[in-house]
């Protein structure tokens, strides 16, 4: 199932749009080109994660070799990136995320429209919402199982803890973030601070 979250912090169905034309294998580099495409051509963020959200199944079905740039997660930190792609000037993100068991995220939005979809484990996204000011308050949680996505705006807030015994592995793709507006949040103090 994929899944779209705004700053409602509420989750519903992506609705992502199937498109029968993307040929198999569909390499990386495709899914770059694609991703500029859309990006040019889709001003809502929404509408681009709707087309985006299927290539990014359809690349991580052809994809095997992904597994071969797999970080274990860092003992000191419980977390990993890997870049999958980095280019000077090209706005996107392209990466996967390792977490260890039971490692959490703060409290954060991302400040750019992004999909994560799970290769490895669970992961239980917690939402939020902005209130007044800087606090926030808690909406819902899901938990996100291996070859689900979630679709977030840029105004989506939310925490991640990594469910079981194995470490997570996700793929992670972002659009162009915006760090005046990124932000790490304490719900208990009722706080944000940028990046």
């Amino acid at each position: 199932m994929d899944w779209l979250v705004t700053e409602t912090g509420l989750h519903q169905p992506l609705n992502a749009d199937i498109d029968e034309t993307l040929r198999s294998p569909y390499r990386l580099y495709r899914l770059l080109t694609d991703l500029e495409d859309i990006v040019a051509e889709y001003e809502n963020e929404i509408d681009r994660l709707q087309r985006i959200c299927p290539r990014v199944h359809q690349f991580l079905t052809d994809a095997q070799w992904l597994e071969a740039y797999y970080i274990p997660p860092d003992p000191k930190k419980g977390w990993s990136v890997s870049k999958l792609y980095d280019e000077p000037d090209y706005p996107l993100t392209v990466q996967m995320v390792a977490w260890m068991p039971g490692s959490t995220s703060p409290i954060h939005n991302h400040a750019a429209w992004g999909i994560v979809t799970m290769l490895d484990g669970a992961e239980k996204n917690t939402f939020w919402r902005r209130t007044e000011g800087e606090a926030v308050e808690q909406t819902e949680s899901i938990v996100l199982e291996v070859g689900e996505s979630i679709g977030f705006t840029p105004e989506a807030i939310h925490c991640i803890e990594a469910l079981g015994d194995t470490p997570t592995v996700s793929f992670n793709l972002y659009g162009k973030t915006d760090y005046s507006q990124r932000f790490e949040f304490d719900a208990i103090a009722q706080t944000a601070k940028r990046f």
